[in-house]
């Protein structure tokens, strides 16, 4: 009997695949409510759900699958009776490089979900998203392919935490009755797809006139299916799928690597010789993936797209749309494994970035996270905005420690009836904003987007400090350094630090440019503490927003002395500031500057003796950036003045990041 869901909640749907099978849904089945869940990681973009935003039955969500709170939030408020499970880190290079993050996407953020299912419930169908490499590598002379109770010996760290999820969906079906349906399915190309793929690495490359770089000899086999079909096939799946089954989505075209870059260089008349470069294999990369699909097709799901009709359809799209992903130079490398998780470059500089406008909940709706176990009435509490960002997450985890009362904002910042409702429910002291737009995946994207970075950097920031005000509260702003740039008053390496009551003279990228303007526009708000924050660094060096963390996984690095926030130091300090009422700009800096080389010698020095790393020029940067960034020194004697106790940035950086965390 074909089932009908009625509330759809589709995961990671801000991605690849699940984004065309989000949209094919809205578009086909206006009676279904659908509410997309996505964190906006390194490989999501908004855009990819263009088609359906304007859509009546379309929701979105942002916030994370692993937030236990959000999840059973989101299944109880929006009645949410059917997930369709896609979200995953799913890039097997990346999983060579730091494969515990993908434990705790793939894994944990998977048993969070079964486990909402449980409490709640009300869930009559969960479709888990698995791939075909939980098979393991097929034999190269095998005639037939898997089959979906062939056994599960994955080969490579993110196959592993693919098959560790199938066995918690298992678990549950059985355990608790939760009915699910798994799919395990081949590659998947077409337009949207991060470029960190095979085919549109390859065409971006080719578009660029670069060479091809081919893992080993190119002979692995691969097959792929055009991303419209694979929608088809989960529209199948979700109305005819049998509770408990598992489906293989594949094709038997199967094509070897080196076949798929001729084919590309073919379709931009390149000679594959001279395009194709044989570059170092991976840890272990299997030969072959092969499935047997017969089980689909006996619910009516058929490949429809040839591979010549998908692969010209993928290039026409990729060279009408070269800028959708911004600047994504680092996928574009052989082996790109520092692409993990938000943030290729610069994409969270110095706060969290607020979600599109448009018929959406931000990942703040779960009921307001509380700090604290006393039984005696605190002195302050915070009301806290930007909880899905680096800042705003750090913060509550300091309050927590310090035992203050907080909460976070449900409120969107450029919609003041929503602000004023946060502030007469919590009843603040103080309010601290860490929320605004840097960008997706770095600041490249604001060029591009200057509507929506006006609406959240100028209007939501003055729309909060203007409502703290009039309610009589000091507001914490998290502003950035970024809008100042080495001159002759300030020359590089002299000492001379830019002053809190300097004229901003960075005007490289649009980000700064709202930033700069929004700072000079709350000089009148007289309840404001605004801090200038630069190139933040914490002692979690596993956050790719870390700026060590970022420029250790860099190919290439610049080597410019520059000022540098020590979240660990400063943070607690932002906190004493709210209490002592301070008010005016601050320099959010340590004293002194570091340049990028003497931070890498230091990670050298204290966790990895063997690390190396290459410089290349302002030049050579602006070849593979569409906005400048800014490099300067802040002076920070007016924080040091009401803080004494603060330390040199060199001092800082040894004593919060590297000592803690030192393997030498």
């Amino acid at each position: 009997m074909a089932y009908t869901p009625k509330n759809i909640l589709i995961t990671g749907a801000a991605g690849f695949i699940a984004g065309h099978v989000a949209n094919r849904l809205v578009r086909s089945y206006p009676q279904y409510k659908i509410v997309v869940l996505d964190k906006l990681d390194y490989c999501s973009n908004l855009k990819n759900l263009n088609p359906s935003r304007s859509g009546p039955n379309y929701k979105f969500v942002k916030g994370d699958i692993a937030s236990a709170d959000l999840v059973n939030y989101v299944l109880q408020s929006e009645s949410i009776d059917t997930i369709m499970h896609f979200a995953a880190q799913t890039h097997v290079d990346n999983s060579f490089g730091n494969s515990f993050e993908f434990t705790k996407n793939n894994v944990l953020g998977t048993h969070v979900l079964l486990e909402a299912c449980k409490v709640t419930g009300q869930i009559k169908r969960f479709i888990h998203v698995s791939t075909d490499e939980v098979y393991g590598e097929t034999d190269e002379d095998a005639t037939v392919g898997n089959h979906e109770a062939s056994q599960l010996l994955p080969t490579n760290p993110y196959a592993a935490t693919k098959a560790g999820a199938e066995m918690l969906v298992m678990a549950y079906h059985r355990s608790y009755g939760l009915p699910v349906i798994t799919t395990r399915g081949n590659n998947v190309y077409g337009p949207n797809q991060f470029p960190e793929k095979l085919i549109p690495k390859f065409i971006l490359l080719a578009m660029d006139g670069r060479p091809l770089p081919i893992h080993g000899d190119g002979s692995n086999v691969r097959s792929y299916l055009y991303c419209e079909d694979v929608a088809e096939a989960f529209e199948v799946i979700l109305h005819r799928g049998e509770i408990g089954h598992v489906y293989n989505i594949g094709t038997k075209k199967e094509r070897r690597v080196i076949d798929v870059a001729r084919d590309i260089c073919k379709l931009f008349s390149r000679d594959p010789k001279a395009s194709i470069k044989f570059v170092e294999n991976r840890p272990f990369n299997d030969q072959r993936y092969f499935l047997d699909d017969e089980k689909l097709k006996k619910l009516g799901w058929s490949e429809r797209t040839t591979w010549e009709e998908g692969l010209k359809k993928t290039m026409d799209w990729y060279t009408s749309n070269p800028g959708w992903w911004g600047d994504v130079s680092g996928a574009l490398l052989p082996h790109p494994r520092m692409l993990m998780l938000p943030g290729v470059v610069d994409r969270h500089s110095d706060a969290s970035e607020n979600s599109d406008s448009g018929n959406i909940l931000k990942g703040v709706a779960a009921p307001l996270s509380k700090a604290g176990g006393s039984t005696q009435k605190p002195s302050f509490k915070f009301l806290i905005y930007g909880r899905t960002g680096w800042i705003g997450g750090l913060l509550g985890k300091i309050c927590e420690k310090k035992g203050i009362t907080y909460e976070y904002g449900r409120g969107r910042l450029e919609d003041r009836s929503t602000l004023l409702a946060d502030i007469q429910t919590v009843k603040p002291t103080h309010v601290f904003n860490a929320a605004g737009v840097t960008g997706r995946p770095n600041v490249d994207w604001c060029e591009s987007h200057k509507v929506e970075t006006i609406r959240t950097n100028v209007v939501g920031t003055l729309t909060l400090a203007d409502v703290c005000r009039e309610k009589g509260l000091v507001m914490i702003n998290f502003a950035t350094g970024c809008i100042f740039e080495y001159d002759a008053a300030h020359p590089e390496g002299s000492g001379i630090g830019f002053k809190e009551e300097d004229t901003p003279n960075f005007h490289g990228s649009y980000y700064s440019y709202t930033k700069a303007m929004v700072e000079d526009l709350l000089k009148p708000y007289d309840n404001v503490c605004t801090l200038r924050v630069r190139m933040p660094i914490s002692s979690d060096l596993s956050n790719p927003r870390n700026f060590v963390t970022k420029i250790a996984r860099y190919d290439k690095v610049v080597n410019i002395p520059n000022s540098m926030t020590i979240l660990d130091e400063l943070l607690p300090i932002s906190i004493e500031m709210a209490k002592r009422n301070l008010t005016g700009i601050y320099n959010f800096t340590n004293p002194g500057v570091v340049s990028h080389n003497e931070v890498l010698e230091m990670y050298k020095k204290y966790i990895d003796p063997g690390f190396k790393w290459a410089n290349f020029t302002l030049e050579e940067q602006a070849k593979v950036i569409v906005a400048a960034r800014s490099n300067n020194e802040m002076d920070a004697s007016k924080l040091k003045e009401e803080f004494p106790e603060l330390l040199p940035i060199k001092e800082s950086l040894i004593k919060y990041v590297f000592e803690p965390n030192k393997r030498v």
